[in-house]
């Protein structure tokens, strides 16, 4: 084999013997793939077709240990490195041009501790398989609202889903980690041991290293909940997000819900939709949403009582389209906010595109700004515009569509979600900062500590400046 070509820290390349990549290969208990390799295409590519990167190497880790050598090998080297857990993100961070790529999609423990509700999942689990093992008990942890969605990547951003209304982010509910971080240390990081870490890792992104496993509390949730869609006339948009306005001022903690602008499923059409999940009785919760019930009738009413894994599979989007997404937090939809926005989605380029409010929750306001690291606890809902295609030819008229629209509605912004922005060559440093809000100077500071040289750059990066 020869020698391999990498992208570096400083934004060069360097050229690693291949005596010394062949002994970094042979330090894994899982497998590395270099171009050409069988598999390397497919672990290298993610569910946006957007991204299409190519890895130097991957290193496909079967454990901590595996991730520790990944680490060292990279420091060692100063070589660009991305980590994938999930893979699910819209910009495509976890997959980095001729770096090395840790890939944790091979460690995908879960194991619940029912007595104790709690739950350890392994960084490349998905949140999939983490319902399946916990519902096993009756058991659930806020988890956002697509199953193919990695617990890592949502979880370091923050995690909105079907169970914040009750319980808060996902973050909100990790109670330890397990990080390598840039020096190849496996610390945890708790209440009692690297406070200050944990505190990070709450909506910090992957600015301090790598988490090859979460502790979450988990809360009774089922056997089953109220979940479904409703799908309304377009032409009545206006009198819908009012009745929104209202339903979402005084809804109880046990219920939560997105609403969308979208193509009806049959393509006869725009509509617009509430995909909603209610945890608690059902009864109650029958009453709870009567009053979306009887604005209309709906076109369509898919709301019933179903499993909390089932619930968890009705906002699953197809992997293989081209996604790309501009997203802000509101305090409020305003008049304003919502003529733009239904201006621009008259105009929407495709009919796969969509805009979609997702509402925060109540438990998740609840917490306090510095609680963690997520700090937009005053946001009422993200926005967020979809451009979704298949041509790769269409992509300059959908992008173009998506940052103008973003760009009118951002005198209306209290900041970005961290999950969805972009790189830093595209979003710019600012935009970055914000997504941090008032939290930025203590992270930046917590990136000093924990990561001096920035190794871990390839992300929504809190980058160290003199």
């Amino acid at each position: 084999m020869a020698d391999l070509r990498f992208a570096t820290l400083s934004e060069g390349y360097a050229v690693v013997s291949n005596s010394a990549v062949e002994d970094f290969r042979s330090s894994l208990y899982g497998e590395s793939l270099s171009p050409g390799d069988d598999g390397y295409d497919g672990v290298r590519r993610i569910w946006n077709a957007m991204v299409d990167k190519r890895p130097a190497l991957i290193a496909r880790c079967s454990g901590t240990a595996d991730v520790i050598n990944s680490v060292n090998f990279a420091r060692e080297n100063d070589l660009l490195i991305s980590v994938r857990g999930g893979g699910h993100n819209f910009p495509g961070n976890s997959v980095c041009n001729d770096g090395l790529m840790i890939d944790l999609s091979m460690m995908t423990g879960v194991r619940v501790d029912a007595a104790a509700q709690t739950v350890r999942a392994q960084g490349g689990a998905k949140w999939g398989a983490f319902d399946h093992e916990t519902q096993a008990f009756g058991l659930a942890a806020p988890g956002g609202t697509d199953p193919d969605t990695g617990i890592g990547g949502l979880t370091l951003g923050g995690g909105i889903g079907w169970l914040s209304g009750s319980y808060g982010l996902s973050c909100d509910n990790v109670i330890s980690a397990d990080v390598v971080t840039a020096d190849g240390q496996a610390l945890t990081a708790s209440a009692d041991e690297n406070a200050d870490l944990l505190w990070a890792i709450k909506g910090g992104g992957g600015n301090f290293g790598v988490v090859t496993s979460f502790e979450y509390q988990l809360y009774p949730v089922g056997p089953q909940v109220l979940a479904g869609w409703l799908f309304y006339p377009y032409s009545r948009a206006r009198e819908f997000f009012a009745l929104v306005n209202e339903f979402t001022a005084n809804m109880p903690d046990e219920v939560n819900l997105v609403t969308f602008l979208t193509t009806l499923p049959d393509g006869r059409g725009k509509a617009c939709s509430i995909l909603l999940c209610y945890q608690g009785p059902i009864d109650e919760g029958e009453r709870v949403i009567q009053p979306l019930r009887e604005f209309g009738p709906p076109l369509s009413d898919s709301v019933r009582p179903m499993t909390y894994t089932d619930a968890q599979s009705l906002a699953l989007a197809p992997s293989g389209r081209r996604n790309y997404l501009k997203s802000h937090f509101m305090r409020e939809i305003s008049v304003d906010a919502l003529e733009i926005t239904l201006d621009y989605f008259d105009r929407a380029t495709s009919p796969l595109s969509s805009v979609l409010f997702q509402y925060l929750g109540n438990a998740a306001r609840r917490v306090s700004p510095d609680e963690t690291a997520f700090g937009h606890r005053g946001a009422l809902c993200e926005w967020a515009a979809n451009g979704v295609f298949m041509d790769p030819g269409e992509s300059e008229v959908h992008i173009r569509w998506v940052r103008d629209f973003a760009a009118e509605l951002l005198p209306f912004s209290s900041g970005p979600y961290l999950n969805q922005v972009g790189t830093e060559e595209e979003e710019g440093v600012e935009a970055i900062q914000a997504a941090f809000g008032d939290n930025f100077q203590r992270l930046a500071a917590l990136k000093q500590k924990y990561d001096p040289t920035n190794l871990f750059s390839h992300n929504q990066n809190i980058r160290l400046r003199v």
